[in-house]
């Protein structure tokens, strides 16, 4: 119509729809450097603690593996003897037989009419006598053999009983020192999923892929050089370092790298003279 007004109308948006999408935050790399940090002082701590545990059930296994030999040692030379003593019984029933045999071939000797007869007669005496000697002498040997083992018993035996008491009077102590010791490395896996929960997943995954294949999954750089491997890194990737807002990634030994500033000289020296002391 003329003359009438026209009110312009104006649309209202919702203000989840004009206002302006926020940038997500950084990550505050420092906090994950002191995570990561105090999570490799831990898996250090495991380490040594693991690697005393293995020693520890080495040593006394091992002492108990021992134990077990010289008991099958002694039984097996206990049996031995038994053997020997039951083969020499044989071979002393066999002389006697034989000296037997020796008595009747005189008496047949002694009755014999022709010399035909007599040279039979003095055969057979002759072989039994050699018989007879040849068995003495395999006696002989089993008496020698049989005194050798009874002394390499006693050997047995006697490293046998110090082992035995050796192991009766430490068994206790050790194995008390290795429940302490297992206790604190249930206490450094419980520390150590605290620090887990502090560190990023995909940073974490990082780490211990790392980890599994270096032993140490982080080093630092403060002069341009790995602090792990000491390698000398590319110019670029220790000016992105030095900036602090990433980690990298050392091309010689894989590590997670983060910067690290060097202590002022004054400070350096004021450290080492008190660490020096007078």
């Amino acid at each position: 119509m003329p003359g009438a007004r026209i009110r312009l109308g104006v649309r209202c948006w919702p203000d989840s729809a004009i206002r302006t999408k926020e940038p997500t935050p950084a990550v505050n790399i420092q906090s994950q450097i002191e995570a990561l940090e105090a999570l490799a002082a831990v898996d250090a701590d495991l380490k040594e603690l693991n690697e005393e545990l293995d020693r520890e059930r080495e040593t006394l296994s091992g002492r108990k593996s021992h134990l077990d030999e010289l008991d099958e040692s002694l039984s097996r030379a206990h049996q031995s003897i038994e053997d020997m003593e039951r083969m020499r019984n044989e071979l002393v029933q066999e002389v006697r037989q034989m000296s037997l045999q020796v008595e009747k071939s005189r008496e047949k000797l002694s009755r014999c009419r022709t010399e035909r007869e007599a040279n039979a007669a003095q055969r057979e005496v002759k072989e039994i006598r050699k018989l007879y000697r040849d068995r003495e002498v395999e006696i002989e040997k089993l008496v020698a053999l049989i005194d050798q083992a009874r002394g390499d018993i006693e050997k047995t035996q006697t490293e046998h009983d110090e082992l035995a008491e050796e192991l009766g009077k430490s068994q206790s102590s050790v194995e008390s020192h290795l429940g302490d010791v297992e206790q604190r490395v249930k206490a450094k896996q419980d520390e150590r999923k605290q620090y887990i929960g502090k560190v990023k997943p995909q940073l974490y995954r990082r780490y211990e892929l790392v980890r599994k294949r270096r032993g140490t999954a982080i080093a630092y750089a403060s002069d341009g050089t790995c602090s792990a491997c000491h390698m000398l890194l590319p110019p670029m990737l220790f000016q992105e370092l030095r900036r602090g807002e990433d980690f990298g990634q050392c091309p010689s030994c894989n590590r997670i790298l983060y910067f690290r500033a060097e202590p002022p000289a004054a400070e350096s020296s004021q450290a080492d003279s008190q660490s020096s002391g007078p």
